[in-house]
């Protein structure tokens, strides 16, 4: 019997990840995150050998055998195709991020739409967002395929698990491929959600104290933020230009907040 697909949690032979990430190329396609042959996808195998998809071909056609293997190093171990011009982008990952063992990236219209304009999504709107990525902070504009994207990508990386690239798409990753196509889509979802407010009225932005009850709220939802911590917060109604008449916290202030809704949540567990 064949495995379920992308399950994640538990081993799996190279065969299956070759699957698997068939099985996301296609999605990515089928949902119109990537057209014609954009976007790439990699995972790391148990022999920290990283398997990719290969340039130059849709990610939705994708056969297990046109993946690609790579070292860390990115020379190429075996396959008769070339990796993605992109590959630099997910050793580097690999290499900062050892809690990470999968990475998507793709150019979502909505979302990309917003990184064009120059615009993160960084809003506290939606409490799915903050409570699974925090925010979307926008990387600058680099060639693609070049060392400067890498060098521009590479502060982001231990502490964001999703961001968008400015004028290039968006980038994710996690310690499976499931979760890593997850917070593509929610990339996605989220900026599709935020467009939709922004033309109905002014978006309604959460508190601090709210953004600080749902970070607190993150361990009863599985949810392990980044390792390199420093991440910065979403955009709330009292911070910054949108503050009004409301009182602006620090980011101390703030820190005092989610460890007080965490001591809150512990006492009525």
């Amino acid at each position: 019997m064949t495995p379920e697909p992308l399950l994640p949690g538990h081993a799996k032979s190279e065969l299956q990840h070759r699957r698997d990430v068939c099985i996301a190329g296609r999605w990515m396609y089928e949902r119109g995150h990537i057209v014609a042959c954009e976007g790439n996808i990699s995972v790391r195998l148990d022999d920290g050998c990283i398997l990719t998809t290969p340039t130059c071909m849709n990610k939705g056609a994708l056969a297990p055998e046109d993946l690609v293997v790579t070292d860390l190093d990115g020379r190429q171990l075996s396959g008769h195709r070339k990796y993605s011009s992109e590959l630099a982008i997910h050793l580097l990952f690999y290499r900062m991020r050892p809690d990470v063992n999968a990475i998507c990236h793709a150019h979502p219209p909505t979302a990309t739409g917003f990184a064009v304009s120059g615009r993160a999504l960084n809003r506290a709107l939606l409490p799915e967002v903050i409570v699974g990525l925090g925010q979307i902070p926008l990387v600058q504009y680099a060639t693609p395929g070049t060392p400067e994207l890498s060098a521009a990508i590479e502060p982001f990386v231990p502490h964001y698990d999703a961001m968008l690239l400015a004028n290039h798409g968006a980038v994710t990753c996690g310690p499976d491929l499931l979760t890593a196509f997850f917070r593509m889509e929610t990339i996605e979802h989220s900026a599709k959600i935020t467009l939709a407010a922004e033309m109905a009225g002014e978006p309604m932005l959460l508190s601090s104290r709210e953004v600080a009850k749902l970070m607190a709220a993150r361990p009863r939802y599985f949810v392990a933020p980044p390792p390199g911590g420093g991440a910065e917060l979403p955009i709330t109604c009292d911070s910054g230009d949108t503050a009004g008449d409301d009182v602006t916290l620090t980011r101390s202030e703030l820190d005092a907040l989610i460890d007080e809704a965490i001591r809150k949540d512990r006492s009525r567990r």
